[in-house]
């Protein structure tokens, strides 16, 4: 299993170094790269005079550039690298800068710190950089939430499912991944602009993701002090959830920590009515962030230990 141990590589190069302030001024990084190209097909081609039909078209058309052409490369140079340790060593480098380990821990770190010291503009200022809800109207307890379940959702999607697919398909599957999952965040929303032309990017995003999705879900439970209430509460809630994937993980991050999640919530001027995720427990507050922190180095560590086996075999 060459492709689980490039895995592991790459996880064991991002806890370490992450991908540096100074790497990213000079060059940017690869997500960033896919997302010039997503910019730029939706100013050529998502134009206010096609008719919706034309619009889905369109996002297919994008959907088509913006997986193949970076897949294709990776396709090409998988094909290029070494068999054996030394193919695994390269791939696993080439990796590193699609798997999120680090930056998700150090985003969330952002919001738990100046919460626990009471500085709720701070928190928020904090949890804005990884949530897409107003965070000006948020509380202690808003806060807590929205970063609570962000860590749960981008653990399944900047963890978890980038290695899914990289150890089924070695670096072509890693890039093809976040190549959908960066289409997905960026237009893939039902607003005017996007709800036909990102269309595709939706759907696509939510086959890539729903085994992952459960399989994070999963590891979030068995990480817990209670993994058969988590799972049991998984599977009585996730489907609650407005997304057929992000509730698995939510919810099972609830369950483990003994507090609700998603509900209410305010988009722009909208407020957008959900359901509670594990509704019969608390609002989370700043030290729950902190042990959601814990429960997601244990997830990391499963998924390690997880990849070192699978390249033994």
């Amino acid at each position: 299993m060459m492709f689980a141990a490039a895995m592991a590589v790459a996880v064991a190069i991002d806890v370490a170094l992450g991908w540096a302030a100074a790497i990213y001024a000079r060059i940017g990084h690869p997500v960033t790269w896919i997302g010039w190209f997503i910019r730029s097909l939706d100013f050529r081609l998502n134009r206010e005079s096609y008719s919706p039909s034309q619009r889905r078209v369109m996002g297919v058309v994008s959907v088509i550039a913006v997986v193949g052409l970076p897949t294709t490369c990776a396709a090409v140079i998988q094909a290029l690298l070494p068999g054996g340790w030394a193919g695994a060593l390269l791939t696993g480098i080439l990796a590193w800068p699609l798997v999120a380990v680090r930056s998700m821990h150090e985003h969330v770190v952002a919001v738990a710190q100046p919460l626990v010291r009471g500085d709720v503009p701070a928190a928020r200022h904090a949890v804005s950089m990884i949530v897409g809800r107003d965070p000006s109207v948020l509380d202690e307890a808003g806060v807590a939430r929205a970063a609570l379940e962000s860590l749960a959702e981008n653990t399944s999607d900047g963890i978890v499912a980038p290695l899914f697919w990289g150890v089924l398909l070695g670096l072509p599957g890693i890039v093809a991944y976040k190549a959908i999952n960066t289409l997905d965040s960026m237009i893939g929303h039902r607003t005017p602009r996007h709800e036909a032309f990102g269309w595709a990017s939706a759907r696509l995003d939510d086959v890539a993701n729903f085994i992952p999705a459960r399989l994070t879900g999963l590891a979030f439970a068995l990480s817990s002090k209670h993994p058969l209430e988590g799972m049991r509460t998984m599977l009585r809630d996730a489907r609650k959830h407005r997304s057929p994937n992000a509730g698995w993980p939510e919810a099972a991050l609830a369950a483990g920590l003994g507090v609700r999640l998603s509900g209410p919530r305010i988009y722009g001027d909208r407020i957008v009515e959900e359901p509670w995720l594990n509704a019969g427990a608390s609002d989370p507050c700043a030290a729950d962030i902190n042990a959601g922190i814990v429960l997601y180095r244990r997830v990391v560590l499963l998924a390690g230990i997880l990849l070192i086996a699978l390249a033994a075999l």
